[in-house]
Protein backbone atom coordinates (compact mmCIF):
# COMPACT_ATOMS: atom_id res chain seq x y z
CA UNK A 1 0.00 0.00 0.00
CA UNK A 2 2.91 2.40 -0.51
CA UNK A 3 1.13 4.42 -2.86
CA UNK A 4 -1.51 4.83 -0.60
CA UNK A 5 0.39 5.64 2.51
CA UNK A 6 2.57 8.40 1.52
CA UNK A 7 4.96 10.45 3.25
CA UNK A 8 2.73 13.49 2.96
CA UNK A 9 -0.31 11.22 4.19
CA UNK A 10 1.45 10.08 7.10
CA UNK A 11 2.99 13.02 8.06
CA UNK A 12 1.77 14.80 11.40
CA UNK A 13 0.29 17.79 11.02
CA UNK A 14 0.30 20.56 13.92
CA UNK A 15 -3.09 22.23 14.92
CA UNK A 16 -2.47 25.48 13.89
CA UNK A 17 -1.40 24.19 10.36
CA UNK A 18 -3.59 21.28 10.30
CA UNK A 19 -4.84 19.96 7.11
CA UNK A 20 -7.67 17.09 7.27
CA UNK A 21 -6.93 13.50 5.95
CA UNK A 22 -6.30 12.74 2.61
CA UNK A 23 -9.73 11.93 0.52
CA UNK A 24 -8.15 8.75 -0.49
CA UNK A 25 -8.36 7.77 3.28
CA UNK A 26 -12.04 7.91 2.94
CA UNK A 27 -12.35 6.17 -0.64
CA UNK A 28 -9.72 3.85 -1.78
CA UNK A 29 -11.11 0.41 -1.53
CA UNK A 30 -8.12 -0.60 0.18
CA UNK A 31 -8.94 1.30 3.49
CA UNK A 32 -10.99 -0.94 5.21
CA UNK A 33 -8.85 -3.58 5.25
CA UNK A 34 -5.82 -1.62 6.35
CA UNK A 35 -8.60 -0.22 9.07
CA UNK A 36 -9.54 -3.47 10.47
CA UNK A 37 -6.13 -4.25 11.10
CA UNK A 38 -4.71 -0.98 12.20
CA UNK A 39 -7.09 0.88 13.90
CA UNK A 40 -10.02 -1.77 14.93
CA UNK A 41 -7.83 -4.83 16.13
CA UNK A 42 -5.93 -2.45 17.83
CA UNK A 43 -8.61 -0.58 20.03
CA UNK A 44 -11.51 -1.10 22.48
CA UNK A 45 -14.79 -1.55 21.25
CA UNK A 46 -18.24 -1.13 23.11
CA UNK A 47 -20.31 -3.88 22.84
CA UNK A 48 -23.18 -3.46 25.25
CA UNK A 49 -24.39 -1.98 28.92
CA UNK A 50 -24.04 -5.11 31.26
CA UNK A 51 -27.34 -4.90 32.50
CA UNK A 52 -28.17 -6.15 28.76
CA UNK A 53 -26.68 -9.28 30.11
CA UNK A 54 -27.74 -9.66 33.46
CA UNK A 55 -28.42 -13.10 33.92
CA UNK A 56 -26.17 -16.11 33.45
CA UNK A 57 -26.20 -17.64 29.77
CA UNK A 58 -27.55 -13.99 28.46
CA UNK A 59 -25.88 -13.27 25.58
CA UNK A 60 -25.30 -10.88 22.25
CA UNK A 61 -23.50 -11.16 19.16
CA UNK A 62 -21.42 -8.75 17.35
CA UNK A 63 -18.34 -8.66 14.83
CA UNK A 64 -15.03 -6.43 15.32
CA UNK A 65 -13.08 -5.86 12.53
CA UNK A 66 -14.40 -8.76 10.71
CA UNK A 67 -14.04 -11.44 13.36
CA UNK A 68 -17.35 -12.31 14.83
CA UNK A 69 -17.97 -12.35 18.64
CA UNK A 70 -20.24 -14.23 21.05
CA UNK A 71 -20.31 -12.15 24.06
CA UNK A 72 -21.71 -13.83 27.23
CA UNK A 73 -22.44 -13.55 31.16
CA UNK A 74 -20.66 -16.71 31.84
CA UNK A 75 -21.61 -16.84 35.88
CA UNK A 76 -22.89 -14.37 38.48
CA UNK A 77 -19.37 -12.38 38.42
CA UNK A 78 -18.14 -12.94 34.81
CA UNK A 79 -18.65 -11.48 31.43
CA UNK A 80 -16.79 -13.06 28.54
CA UNK A 81 -15.74 -12.57 24.76
CA UNK A 82 -15.22 -15.64 22.39
CA UNK A 83 -14.91 -15.92 18.93
CA UNK A 84 -18.16 -17.03 17.37
CA UNK A 85 -16.31 -18.97 14.83
CA UNK A 86 -16.66 -23.38 16.04
CA UNK A 87 -13.35 -25.14 15.74
CA UNK A 88 -14.60 -27.98 13.76
CA UNK A 89 -15.83 -26.33 10.29
CA UNK A 90 -16.04 -22.63 11.15
CA UNK A 91 -19.77 -22.51 11.92
CA UNK A 92 -21.17 -19.89 14.50
CA UNK A 93 -22.18 -21.09 18.27
CA UNK A 94 -24.52 -18.73 18.58
CA UNK A 95 -26.70 -17.30 15.74
CA UNK A 96 -28.50 -14.42 17.27
CA UNK A 97 -28.74 -12.32 20.82
CA UNK A 98 -30.17 -14.88 23.89
CA UNK A 99 -31.14 -15.21 27.18
CA UNK A 100 -30.78 -17.95 29.57
CA UNK A 101 -28.70 -20.17 27.38
CA UNK A 102 -27.12 -23.15 29.31
CA UNK A 103 -24.27 -23.42 26.40
CA UNK A 104 -23.36 -22.30 22.80
CA UNK A 105 -23.90 -24.54 19.72
CA UNK A 106 -22.78 -24.65 16.81
CA UNK A 107 -26.04 -24.77 14.27
CA UNK A 108 -23.76 -26.29 11.59
CA UNK A 109 -23.05 -29.94 12.91
CA UNK A 110 -24.26 -29.39 16.65
CA UNK A 111 -20.68 -28.92 18.46
CA UNK A 112 -21.82 -27.92 22.24
CA UNK A 113 -19.03 -25.81 24.10
CA UNK A 114 -19.79 -24.60 27.75
CA UNK A 115 -20.25 -20.86 29.22
CA UNK A 116 -16.60 -21.12 29.47
CA UNK A 117 -15.84 -21.64 25.92
CA UNK A 118 -14.73 -25.18 26.40
CA UNK A 119 -16.31 -28.10 24.10
CA UNK A 120 -18.50 -30.06 25.98
CA UNK A 121 -19.87 -32.47 23.24
CA UNK A 122 -19.25 -33.39 19.26
CA UNK A 123 -21.75 -35.55 17.98
CA UNK A 124 -20.45 -39.16 16.84
CA UNK A 125 -17.03 -38.00 17.47
CA UNK A 126 -16.54 -40.49 20.53
CA UNK A 127 -14.44 -43.07 18.78
CA UNK A 128 -12.03 -40.58 16.47
CA UNK A 129 -8.30 -41.13 17.78
CA UNK A 130 -6.34 -38.57 19.79
CA UNK A 131 -9.68 -36.75 19.71
CA UNK A 132 -10.28 -34.74 23.33
CA UNK A 133 -12.91 -32.13 23.74
CA UNK A 134 -11.50 -31.15 27.20
CA UNK A 135 -8.13 -29.80 25.31
CA UNK A 136 -10.74 -27.54 22.50
CA UNK A 137 -12.04 -24.12 23.68
CA UNK A 138 -13.37 -21.03 21.96
CA UNK A 139 -10.32 -18.36 21.31
CA UNK A 140 -11.20 -15.32 23.82
CA UNK A 141 -11.20 -11.42 23.58
CA UNK A 142 -10.45 -9.34 26.36
CA UNK A 143 -13.49 -7.90 28.33
CA UNK A 144 -13.91 -4.93 30.21
CA UNK A 145 -16.41 -3.25 32.35
CA UNK A 146 -16.28 0.48 33.05
CA UNK A 147 -19.36 2.58 34.02
CA UNK A 148 -21.87 -0.13 33.20
CA UNK A 149 -20.23 -0.42 30.09
CA UNK A 150 -19.30 -3.89 28.06
CA UNK A 151 -15.54 -2.99 25.78
CA UNK A 152 -13.93 -5.77 23.99
CA UNK A 153 -10.22 -5.85 22.52
CA UNK A 154 -9.35 -8.51 19.77
CA UNK A 155 -5.88 -7.29 20.08
CA UNK A 156 -3.20 -5.10 21.23
CA UNK A 157 -5.20 -2.23 22.58
CA UNK A 158 -3.96 0.46 25.11
CA UNK A 159 -4.67 -0.52 28.69
CA UNK A 160 -8.16 0.40 29.81
CA UNK A 161 -6.96 2.68 32.39
CA UNK A 162 -5.21 5.10 30.13
CA UNK A 163 -8.16 4.53 27.71
CA UNK A 164 -10.43 6.37 30.15
CA UNK A 165 -8.04 8.24 31.90
CA UNK A 166 -10.12 11.48 33.57
CA UNK A 167 -13.56 10.38 32.95
CA UNK A 168 -14.59 9.04 35.98
CA UNK A 169 -13.40 12.28 37.52
CA UNK A 170 -15.41 14.56 35.37
CA UNK A 171 -18.64 12.82 35.45
CA UNK A 172 -18.38 12.56 39.23
CA UNK A 173 -20.79 10.48 41.18
CA UNK A 174 -23.83 12.62 40.52
CA UNK A 175 -23.85 11.55 36.83
CA UNK A 176 -22.84 7.89 37.40
CA UNK A 177 -23.80 5.74 33.72
CA UNK A 178 -23.89 2.11 35.62
CA UNK A 179 -27.32 2.58 37.03
CA UNK A 180 -28.93 3.48 33.80
CA UNK A 181 -31.42 1.20 32.29
CA UNK A 182 -31.08 -0.24 28.09
CA UNK A 183 -34.33 1.00 26.49
CA UNK A 184 -34.10 0.16 22.64
CA UNK A 185 -31.54 0.15 19.87
CA UNK A 186 -31.62 2.07 16.80
CA UNK A 187 -29.68 1.95 13.60
CA UNK A 188 -29.08 3.81 10.44
CA UNK A 189 -27.12 2.81 6.98
CA UNK A 190 -25.05 5.62 6.15
CA UNK A 191 -23.75 6.23 2.47
CA UNK A 192 -20.40 7.23 3.79
CA UNK A 193 -16.90 6.19 5.21
CA UNK A 194 -16.91 5.51 8.72
CA UNK A 195 -14.48 8.38 8.92
CA UNK A 196 -16.67 10.94 7.81
CA UNK A 197 -19.26 10.01 10.45
CA UNK A 198 -16.88 10.46 13.04
CA UNK A 199 -15.29 13.62 11.89
CA UNK A 200 -18.78 15.06 11.81
CA UNK A 201 -19.52 14.00 15.63
CA UNK A 202 -15.71 15.77 16.77
CA UNK A 203 -16.69 19.53 15.89
CA UNK A 204 -19.56 21.58 16.68
CA UNK A 205 -18.41 23.88 13.99
CA UNK A 206 -21.49 22.85 11.91
CA UNK A 207 -24.29 22.78 14.23
CA UNK A 208 -25.01 26.38 14.02
CA UNK A 209 -25.34 25.34 10.19
CA UNK A 210 -27.12 21.73 10.26
CA UNK A 211 -28.62 21.18 13.10
CA UNK A 212 -31.38 24.42 14.33
CA UNK A 213 -33.18 22.37 16.33
CA UNK A 214 -29.84 21.45 18.58
CA UNK A 215 -28.66 24.49 18.24
CA UNK A 216 -31.39 25.83 20.17
CA UNK A 217 -30.74 23.77 23.31
CA UNK A 218 -26.98 24.63 23.22
CA UNK A 219 -25.01 27.62 24.16
CA UNK A 220 -22.73 27.60 21.04
CA UNK A 221 -20.81 30.61 22.45
CA UNK A 222 -19.80 28.41 25.33
CA UNK A 223 -19.27 25.22 23.77
CA UNK A 224 -15.93 24.15 24.39
CA UNK A 225 -13.95 20.51 23.14
CA UNK A 226 -10.82 19.13 24.77
CA UNK A 227 -8.64 16.56 23.86
CA UNK A 228 -6.79 13.44 25.85
CA UNK A 229 -5.03 10.63 25.11
CA UNK A 230 -7.25 8.37 23.76
CA UNK A 231 -10.83 10.33 23.81
CA UNK A 232 -11.90 13.80 23.19
CA UNK A 233 -14.93 15.70 24.89
CA UNK A 234 -17.22 18.33 24.04
CA UNK A 235 -19.45 20.15 26.64
CA UNK A 236 -21.86 22.91 26.82
CA UNK A 237 -24.69 24.40 29.24
CA UNK A 238 -28.06 23.39 28.43
CA UNK A 239 -30.43 25.77 27.54
CA UNK A 240 -33.58 23.56 26.93
CA UNK A 241 -37.03 23.94 28.49
CA UNK A 242 -37.50 21.49 31.17
CA UNK A 243 -40.04 18.93 29.27
CA UNK A 244 -36.66 17.90 27.26
CA UNK A 245 -34.21 18.35 29.41
CA UNK A 246 -33.99 21.10 31.27
CA UNK A 247 -30.94 23.05 32.85
CA UNK A 248 -27.46 21.36 33.06
CA UNK A 249 -24.60 20.37 30.87
CA UNK A 250 -24.25 18.24 27.72
CA UNK A 251 -21.33 16.42 27.65
CA UNK A 252 -19.97 14.55 24.70
CA UNK A 253 -17.21 12.11 24.69
CA UNK A 254 -16.01 10.52 22.05
CA UNK A 255 -13.35 7.04 22.14
CA UNK A 256 -11.10 6.79 19.73
CA UNK A 257 -11.51 4.93 17.18
CA UNK A 258 -15.45 5.07 16.51
CA UNK A 259 -17.32 5.00 20.08
CA UNK A 260 -19.68 8.24 21.09
CA UNK A 261 -21.31 8.95 24.66
CA UNK A 262 -24.18 11.10 24.41
CA UNK A 263 -24.48 12.16 28.11
CA UNK A 264 -27.65 14.27 29.02
CA UNK A 265 -29.58 14.53 32.52
CA UNK A 266 -31.07 11.37 33.58
CA UNK A 267 -30.01 9.88 30.16
CA UNK A 268 -27.06 7.94 28.33
CA UNK A 269 -27.03 7.69 24.24
CA UNK A 270 -23.88 5.39 22.75
CA UNK A 271 -23.30 5.64 19.23
CA UNK A 272 -20.94 2.46 18.07
CA UNK A 273 -20.06 3.18 14.01
CA UNK A 274 -19.35 0.08 12.26
CA UNK A 275 -17.57 0.02 8.71
CA UNK A 276 -19.68 -1.78 5.91
CA UNK A 277 -17.02 -0.95 3.07
CA UNK A 278 -15.31 1.99 1.93
CA UNK A 279 -18.28 4.28 1.42
CA UNK A 280 -20.76 3.07 3.81
CA UNK A 281 -21.05 2.42 7.69
CA UNK A 282 -24.26 1.50 10.25
CA UNK A 283 -24.37 3.61 13.49
CA UNK A 284 -26.00 1.71 15.91
CA UNK A 285 -27.69 3.99 18.63
CA UNK A 286 -28.71 2.65 21.66
CA UNK A 287 -30.56 4.37 24.44
CA UNK A 288 -30.46 4.54 27.99
CA UNK A 289 -32.55 5.71 31.55
CA UNK A 290 -32.71 6.25 34.88
CA UNK A 291 -35.33 3.68 35.95
CA UNK A 292 -38.36 5.98 36.22
CA UNK A 293 -41.42 4.74 35.33
CA UNK A 294 -43.94 7.77 35.64
CA UNK A 295 -46.10 8.94 32.85
CA UNK A 296 -43.76 12.50 32.50
CA UNK A 297 -40.14 9.96 32.45
CA UNK A 298 -42.19 8.38 29.57
CA UNK A 299 -43.37 11.66 27.62
CA UNK A 300 -40.26 13.00 28.30
CA UNK A 301 -38.12 9.21 26.52
CA UNK A 302 -40.12 9.62 23.39
CA UNK A 303 -39.60 13.79 23.15
CA UNK A 304 -35.88 12.68 23.47
CA UNK A 305 -36.03 9.50 21.06
CA UNK A 306 -37.89 12.01 18.37
CA UNK A 307 -35.23 15.07 18.92
CA UNK A 308 -32.43 12.57 18.43
CA UNK A 309 -34.03 11.16 15.18
CA UNK A 310 -34.06 14.82 13.81
CA UNK A 311 -30.53 15.44 14.14
CA UNK A 312 -29.37 11.99 12.84
CA UNK A 313 -31.59 12.32 9.94
CA UNK A 314 -30.15 15.93 9.52
CA UNK A 315 -26.24 14.36 9.87
CA UNK A 316 -26.19 11.71 7.45
CA UNK A 317 -27.57 13.86 4.64
CA UNK A 318 -24.60 16.39 5.33
CA UNK A 319 -22.05 13.10 5.78
CA UNK A 320 -23.75 11.30 2.14
CA UNK A 321 -22.96 14.97 0.48
CA UNK A 322 -19.35 14.68 2.18
CA UNK A 323 -18.58 11.51 0.64
CA UNK A 324 -19.40 12.43 -2.65
CA UNK A 325 -17.58 15.51 -2.55
CA UNK A 326 -14.45 13.47 -0.92
CA UNK A 327 -14.60 10.94 -4.21
CA UNK A 328 -15.45 13.19 -6.51
CA UNK A 329 -11.72 14.05 -7.36
CA UNK A 330 -12.25 17.72 -6.86
CA UNK A 331 -10.67 17.53 -3.14
CA UNK A 332 -8.12 16.03 -1.75
CA UNK A 333 -7.31 17.61 2.02
CA UNK A 334 -8.58 21.26 3.26
CA UNK A 335 -7.23 23.16 6.18
CA UNK A 336 -8.79 22.60 9.39
CA UNK A 337 -10.21 25.30 12.26
CA UNK A 338 -7.76 25.03 15.31
CA UNK A 339 -10.46 26.85 17.38
CA UNK A 340 -13.54 24.24 16.55
CA UNK A 341 -12.17 21.52 14.63
CA UNK A 342 -9.25 20.13 17.48
CA UNK A 343 -10.74 16.83 17.98
CA UNK A 344 -11.20 16.50 14.33
CA UNK A 345 -7.49 17.12 14.30
CA UNK A 346 -6.96 14.60 17.57
CA UNK A 347 -8.81 11.86 15.38
CA UNK A 348 -6.72 12.38 12.56
CA UNK A 349 -3.30 12.37 14.37
CA UNK A 350 -4.56 9.02 15.97
CA UNK A 351 -5.18 7.44 12.36
CA UNK A 352 -1.87 8.77 11.28
CA UNK A 353 -0.17 7.21 14.07
CA UNK A 354 -1.48 3.97 13.69
CA UNK A 355 -0.97 3.72 10.20
CA UNK A 356 2.00 4.28 10.62
CA UNK A 357 2.81 1.81 13.36
CA UNK A 358 0.92 -0.66 10.70
CA UNK A 359 3.42 0.34 7.53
Amino acid sequence: MSDLLTPDVLAAQPLDHARALSARCYTDPRMPALDAAAVFDRSWQLVCHQSQLAGVGDHLVTTIAGLPLVVVRSDATAIRAFHNVCRHRAGPVASCDGKGATALRCRYHGWTYGLDGVLRGAPEMGRTPDFDPSTIRLPEARVQIWQGLVFVATGAAPAFAEFVEGIDARLGEGRSLAGLQFHHRASWEVACNWKVYVDNYLEGYHVPHIHPGLNSVLDYRSYVTETARWYSYQFSPLESADELYGSGEALYYFLYPNTMLNILPGRLQTNRVLPLGVGRCRVEFDFYYAPDASPQARARRERDIAFSDEVQDEDVTICEDVQRGLASGSYDSGRLNPLRENAVHHFHELLRHAYREHA
